[in-house]
């Protein structure tokens, strides 16, 4: 009986974890966005970064080539926006993100 009841919580608390709208802890390397410009991403094989714009509406508008790299989140903390991605295979790929402005990435993996 105790063990159910203990699964039952680990469960609830998992499930709890993947809502929509909850946040990443870990928003990996992050690397400031400038809109109007092209912004250079250099990152290993496996890990995870954001990319930091000033709070606003922001879209992604261009995901990045999915062997290369794929998109987890978009989050908002301390009056800015991350657009969260891991990094997969070595390549290159782009990312467009618009609203103030278009902002565009251009990501290398190593």
């Amino acid at each position: 009986m105790i063990r159910r009841a203990v699964v039952a919580v680990i469960i609830a608390l998992g499930l709890a974890g993947c809502g929509g709208g909850g946040a990443v802890s870990d928003l990996g390397k992050v690397v400031e966005g400038v809109p109007g410009a092209t912004t250079q991403v250099q990152i290993g094989k496996g890990q995870r970064f954001s990319v930091a714009l000033p709070h606003g509406d922001w879209e992604l508008k261009q995901v990045p080539d999915a062997k290369v790299a794929s998109f987890i989140s978009e989050e908002h903390a301390d009056d800015r926006s991350y657009f969260v991605f891991n990094a997969k295979h070595p390549g290159s790929t782009r990312v467009e993100i618009t609203g103030q402005g278009a902002a565009t990435v251009a990501i290398t993996v190593q």
